[in-house]
């Protein structure tokens, strides 16, 4: 990350060149990751507070994909606060208990087909990294405390949440994320012999 010279203009002109641009696939994927389409327009202006308030201090080095994990975590986030629907990974959406008012048969569809990437996904991954993502972005773990619980050193937390959620996000953005948590299942398993 690079920072900022500390000038308003100069944040603006950062965020309308690097971040603006991308507004077409942060919308796409609010649609497709939040049940309710009439909050979508509400979350991208989150997401956006969050992108420059963290610009303010450093900038990142890709800034679409800061941009489309800083929308995930939103979305956990509001999820984890309000307690929508408590997800299942096995559990089948058309249940009652899951429906949510105003989602058509075809969002659900589709949101059964992501969630399904989406496990598959978190099956490929080596189990050190599934370990971490799951204790830090399910559990709400700190970082520290996801090291002490696994006997890792926090840096080797750090990468396995990198790599692991690098994957993941392929996968919610339309990869399928099998070759990455192939490759990152051999970098992730000589690493946690070491770490």
């Amino acid at each position: 990350m690079t920072r900022i010279d500390g000038t308003d203009s100069s944040l603006d002109d950062w965020f309308e060149a690097e971040i603006l641009r991308h507004e077409a696939s942060l919308t796409l994927y609010l649609r497709r990751a939040w049940p309710n389409q009439d909050d979508v327009a509400d979350l991208r202006q989150e997401v956006y507070i969050r992108v420059y308030e963290s610009a303010a201090r450093q900038l990142p080095d890709s800034p679409r994909a800061f941009l489309l994990t800083t929308a995930r975590n939103l979305i956990f986030d509001r999820l984890r606060r309000e307690r929508i629907v408590s997800i299942d990974l096995t559990q089948d959406f058309d249940s009652p208990s899951v429906l949510v008012d105003g989602v058509s048969p075809e969002q659900r569809v589709n949101a059964r087909q992501e969630l399904r990437r989406l496990a598959d996904a978190i099956d490929q991954l080596p189990a050190n990294c599934r370990a971490v993502i799951w204790l830090r972005r399910v559990d709400g773990l700190s970082q520290r405390e996801v090291a002490e619980k696994l006997g890792m050193q926090e840096g080797t937390v750090a990468s396995h949440l990198a790599r692991g959620l690098k994957v993941l996000t392929k996968v919610v953005l339309g990869g399928n994320g099998e070759h990455d948590a192939q490759d990152d299942a051999k970098g992730g398993s000589s690493e946690s012999e070491h770490g």
